[in-house]
This record gives C-alpha cells, sequence and structure tokens, in this order.
C-alpha cells in the first residue's frame, strides 16, 4: 500500500494566496456597511441632532418663520373686511345707536331799559342806565318772563336805587349786580327759571 508524501499532504492543507485576498475585500466592505448602520441609527435616535444642536436652532426657525398674533391682526370674518355684527337686543333685533339730545338754542328776552337813581347819601344825584337781557332754557319759561316783567323791572329798581356808585365800579361789582338781580328775577317769575342775565349797557352819570 502507497502512502502519501509528508511534503504533499502539508502543501494541500495550507490555505492558498487567493483565499486571504478574498477575506480582506470582503472585511473592506463590510466595514462602512456597518458604519452606515451605526451612524443611521444615531440619526434616528436622536443623538446626533442633539449633539450637533439642530433641535435648538430648527426651533428657533419655527418660531421666526411662525406668523405673530399681534393686537392689530384681524381674524375670522374679520380678516376679509366683514362688519361685525351689531348687539342684538332682548327681541333678537339689532339695538339701534342712542342718538345726541339735540342742542337747544338760547332762548333771550330783552328788558326795557331801566333808568334809576343811586344811593349817594344826600350828595349830588348820580343815575344809572341798564339795558339787559335775561337768557332762559325753556320756551315756557319764556313767557312766564314776559308776563312776570312788571314785578322784574320793579325789583330791578329797588335793588338798584340802593346801591352806591362805587359798589357798581370793575368787574367785582358788575358781577355782583348781576347775581342780585338773577336771584331777583328767579324770585319775579317762579317756578319758571332764569339761567343769566346778560348786560347790553351799563352807564353811570
Amino acid at each position: 500500500m502507497a502512502t502519501a508524501a509528508p511534503g504533499a499532504s502539508a502543501a494541500g492543507d495550507a490555505p492558498t494566496v487567493g483565499d486571504k485576498g478574498s477575506k480582506k475585500r470582503l472585511l473592506i466592505l463590510a466595514v462602512p456597511i456597518v458604519l452606515v448602520l451605526i451612524g443611521a441609527g444615531l440619526w434616528f435616535g436622536g443623538i446626533v441632532p442633539l449633539l450637533l444642536g439642530m433641535d435648538k436652532s430648527a426651533g428657533q426657525n419655527e418660531a421666526e418663520h411662525k406668523p405673530a398674533q399681534g393686537h392689530g391682526e384681524k381674524s375670522g370674518a374679520d380678516a376679509h373686511g366683514a362688519k361685525p355684527a351689531a348687539p342684538a337686543g332682548h327681541g333678537g333685533k339689532p339695538v339701534a345707536k342712542a342718538e345726541a339730545p339735540a342742542v337747544m338754542a338760547p332762548l333771550f328776552v330783552e328788558l326795557p331799559d331801566i333808568i334809576s337813581n343811586l344811593n349817594t347819601g344826600g350828595r349830588r344825584a348820580v343815575y344809572v342806565k341798564l339795558k339787559s337781557r335775561i337768557e332762559v332754557a325753556r320756551q315756557a319759561d319764556e313767557a312766564v318772563v314776559r308776563s312776570a316783567m312788571p314785578r322784574v323791572l320793579d325789583l330791578f329798581q329797588t335793588y338798584l336805587r340802593e346801591m352806591r356808585p362805587e359798589e357798581m365800579r370793575g368787574s367785582a361789582g358788575t358781577y355782583r349786580l348781576r347775581e342780585e338781580l338773577i336771584a331777583r328775577a328767579n324770585i319775579a317769575v317762579a317756578p319758571a327759571r332764569i339761567q343769566d342775565l346778560l348786560f347790553i349797557e351799563i352807564l353811570i352819570q
């Protein structure tokens, strides 16, 4: 029986140069694939964006591009120019706006000219000539003032005879005269009401 030579058996079991080259090529191809798989896992797991700070920048960009609704912006139907509906009353009908009350024109009653002597204390006589108008608020008061005119003139004449010439000087004297005559006129025309007394002319001589 023939036996194999020792040299032949050792040569058959040893790896060839071609097998080593193919393993190196497989290893070189596997390394990039493994790295790509690891990178994808880290990316979708959120680790890589977190390390790069991309979540924060993305949130800021989103906040910048998101339109902020300010006080001057309209929403809904108002943005298209639609007017807001008027408030409804108890019956479901829109409530009408309250109209401003009409301003009444002032009513004046012109008084006859009054000529009266003043209180001079026995000195030379001094006279005052007074021309004035009475202002009333209502038409009915105007009729009352005209009907009570004799009483108004009598009260004015009585007061003027008690005044001294120096009491009628200056703005203070004119103001006091107006207030006193208005008070007496209101007594004469009650229950009507006099609003003001306008002096057209005051002449002292």
